[in-house]
């Protein structure tokens, strides 16, 4: 049993299992697209949230926002479904494929045996596509793997059932019903709109733009307030989600420049290639604050570089992104 589905690689888990499920319903997007109209570009520091004992970090909406507004924005009708018992989840999955419906699933990374030792990390919010059972064995779309992996009943059902912080409980989701015709170009606008409303205008300094402004008055404090080990260790936490938690941020800022060019076109507004440029820099501004950042955690450069420039980087990039989606808000068809 094995449904005629197309494993497709992309840079991000959500974005490709959404992309790779439309796309078997034939609605051929990008993984960019995807991001773009899913709203998925986001920043926020949250105290309140501890990861390891110290602050989350983190450059992208809430894991499953994504696929829901992607969906809701096309039209299109969906399942979710979680469970409180292991058996009644391996048989629900069973039965959707048996109906020939590829189905998306969370599971925890770390338990994960086809990913290198290395990557595995206790994060309960990866997405894969399951689309067959050969035997024992459940046929696998994860879209940050280059090939189709499989996975045994048992190690299946142990990451679907991963414990830890936000387990994900065997949830799982699949697309009902697909209009007979979706408007991309509304779904863009309202996907770039809500992005820049929640980038410019949550009334909580930890999130959006001043989520960054937050960070780093925060972060030019942390010596002297934490210690230098303490500070070094929420640094590091900081690059952790920067770079190798799912795409890392400057990762999301390429993407999301990609969606912009892609809309350039779609919509017949060549002013968004200049953003596209000017987010694929704050992309590359990122990417140099996670590399002096490291060399500063790892006292490289014996000291050259200091918290306070760090702070003062992420106080431009803020100005930049704020600028951009300053003109992103005025975008009508």
């Amino acid at each position: 049993m094995k449904i005629d589905f197309q494993h497709n690689v992309a840079a991000h888990c959500e974005n490709g299992v959404t992309s790779n499920l439309l796309k078997f319903y034939g609605i051929n997007l990008s993984e960019p697209m995807i991001f773009g109209i899913g709203s998925g570009y986001f920043f926020s520091h949250m105290p309140f949230i501890k990861l390891n004992g110290m602050a989350v970090t983190s450059f992208r909406v809430w894991p499953g926002m994504i696929f829901k507004r992607v969906t809701r924005r096309l039209g299109i009708r969906v399942k979710r479904k979680k469970f409180r018992n292991q058996e009644n989840a391996m048989r629900e999955l069973d039965k959707m494929l048996d109906k020939g419906i590829p189905v998306g699933m969370l599971v925890g990374v770390y338990q994960l045996p086809y990913f290198p030792r290395e990557y595995r990390f206790h994060f309960n919010a990866h997405n894969i596509t399951v689309f067959g059972k050969e035997g024992d064995r459940y046929v696998v779309s994860d879209p940050v793997m280059e090939n189709v992996e499989t996975l045994s009943y048992d190690e299946l059902k142990k990451v679907r059932f991963a414990k830890g912080t936000y387990p994900p409980s065997g949830r799982m989701y699949y697309i009902a019903e697909i209009p007979a015709e979706v408007n991309v170009k509304s779904a863009i606008i309202k996907g770039i709109r809500k992005t820049a409303k929640d980038m410019l205008t949550i009334p909580v300094p930890m999130f959006g733009i001043d989520g960054i402004r937050f960070l780093a008055r925060r972060m030019r404090k942390w010596p002297a307030k934490l210690g230098e080990k303490s500070a070094a260790l929420n640094l590091a936490q900081v690059i952790r989600m920067l770079e190798e938690i799912g795409t890392g941020g400057a990762g999301f800022r390429f993407i999301y420049a990609a969606f912009l060019q892609e809309c350039a076109e779609v919509l017949q507004k060549p002013w968004l290639n200049e953003l596209s440029r000017e987010m694929t820099g704050i992309g590359d501004q990122w990417r140099e604050f996670a590399i002096l950042a490291a060399r500063c955690f790892k006292n490289r450069d014996k000291g050259q570089t200091s918290y306070d420039q760090l702070a003062d980087m992420l106080m431009n990039i803020a100005q930049r992104e704020e600028k951009v989606f300053l003109q992103l808000q005025t975008i009508d068809l």
